[in-house]
């Protein structure tokens, strides 16, 4: 009869990749992403490798102001960005504010209209009103780019619903608004999403930062291209030869190619996700999932006996209970001499969870569970970077990296690094993106600008 620390490695084994099975997935996602840049093959693509129209990354000389919007959910920010010539860095002041749930389920119109208004309000509070700047715009919503500055709404998220919106270009209706208003002026260069600003956003410090990668409550990554490898481009050709392109990789696996990866726990995640059969990939790395992840392999674990002495709680039993910020913080303490007691951080969390009679073994336990889900998304998310940077062909490239998961797991970075350095044959730089869905527009809108002659 095996025992029980057997018992619990042949649960957690599923989630433990060697060297060979993550080549693997390697393979599948080039073979994916070759699809999803083929005209003939991108409609039946799960990767679609979207064309952003960005062209360049950030060479050093680019200055001037700029303004960016970041609209991605019940908040957003207005900033203004200075940037000076051969600077690192940018200087940039900003201000958020609250959308009233009445605007975002009202009319598109009103929605713009009171965009433009805050925006005002910035404006003349920083004593800019006069000055005519160009803006970047990271609308966090999914859209059909057909151009640097033209997206439409394919649909609404994150709870808004304001009619009239989708199926059109988002940036004409905020240019509408401003020029209903009459008393400031902008021009609307660049449309992004956040993986093509986390991206731009490094690019400044690094111009070998090529790659955007996003791992938070979702995943996601970008990375420039050479042209001629993209097939579904509808824009002009010429110089530069390049685009990057939004991958939109956590569809990857909707057709089956992970299947034979997905464990019991992934399958019940996605069953009971409001968009079951959808963003696979997704499901097995980001932060949306993780923490629930780690709740049905303890409770499967309780089942058979071998934690908690088979005893549950109502918060162990109820979906959604396991916060993904406890599995970093879990992993924070991994010494040995850790404080026994209340006072260990585990046992703590499982208190709150109504698992009083938890032991210091079954916090080894529940640690060993956490530490083989989080090793598991390092390692899906570093397979997906590395099919990438094989595929550029490059000596050196850099990743900027933004998200809660990457920026708030204690071994999350380094894990990636092994990883990778064992998949490719590149000079590989992590960086940690700083608020790169506003600067990074500003950034692509600096470029943008750079290229156009106006800066």
């Amino acid at each position: 009869m095996a025992s029980k620390e057997e018992k619990i490695d042949l649960i957690l084994r599923p989630f433990r990749y060697d060297n060979d099975t993550l080549q693997d997935i390697l393979g599948r996602l080039h073979k994916e992403m070759e699809k999803g840049l083929k005209k003939e093959t991108n409609p039946d693509a799960t990767v679609k490798m979207l064309a952003t129209y960005v062209r360049a990354v950030p060479d050093g000389t680019e200055s001037g102001d700029f303004l960016a919007l970041d609209l991605g959910g019940s908040n957003f920010r207005v900033l203004h960005v200075h940037i000076e010539k051969g600077a690192k860095d940018v200087r940039l002041q900003s201000d958020s504010y609250a959308i009233p749930e009445s605007i975002m389920t009202g009319s598109g119109e009103q929605l713009f209209d009171y965009i433009a208004d805050c925006m005002a309000k910035f404006l003349e509070k920083i004593g800019m009103k006069e000055k005519k700047m160009a803006l970047g715009f990271t609308f966090s919503f999914p859209c059909k780019q057909r151009g640097l500055d033209c997206a439409s709404l394919i649909k609404w998220t994150k709870g808004f619903s304001a009619a009239g919106v989708e199926g059109e270009d988002v940036v004409r209706l905020l240019r509408d608004a401003i020029k209903r208003r009459g008393d400031f002026d902008t021009d609307v260069v660049a449309v992004v999403n956040d993986t093509v600003g986390t991206m731009m956003a490094c690019g400044l410090a690094d111009h070998d930062c090529l790659i955007g990668l996003i791992v938070g409550t979702g995943s996601n990554a970008c990375y420039m291209e050479k042209l001629d490898n993209v097939e579904i481009w509808e824009g002009e050709r010429g110089e530069p030869n390049q685009v990057v392109v939004n991958m939109e990789w956590g569809a990857f696996g909707e057709d089956g190619a992970l299947d034979d990866l997905r464990t019991p726990y992934d399958r019940e995640i996605d069953e009971h996700s409001i968009n079951r059969g959808q963003q696979i990939y997704e499901k097995m790395i980001s932060g949306m999932y993780m923490g629930e992840l780690v709740r049905l392999v303890l409770l499967e674990m309780t089942k058979q006996m071998l934690v908690f002495g088979g005893r549950t709680s109502t918060d162990l039993e109820t979906r959604g209970t396991f916060q993904t910020k406890y599995v970093s913080e879990i992993e924070e303490y991994t010494s040995l001499r850790e404080p026994i007691g209340d006072k260990n951080p585990t046992m703590k969390i499982l208190h709150s969870l109504g698992l009083k009679h938890a032991t210091e073994t079954d916090c080894e336990t529940v640690k060993e569970v956490c530490r083989a889900v989080s090793t598991r998304a390092a390692h899906l998310v570093s397979a997906g970077i590395s099919a990438i940077v094989n595929k550029m062909g490059r000596e050196r490239v850099a990743v900027g990296v933004d998200g809660s998961v990457y920026k708030y797991h204690p071994h999350f970075k380094e894990l990636m690094t092994q990883t990778i350095d064992k998949l490719t044959h590149c000079d590989v730089k992590l960086m940690l993106s700083e608020d790169g869905s506003g600067k990074g527009a500003a950034l692509v809108t600096a470029v943008a600008c750079r290229l156009a002659g106006k800066s």
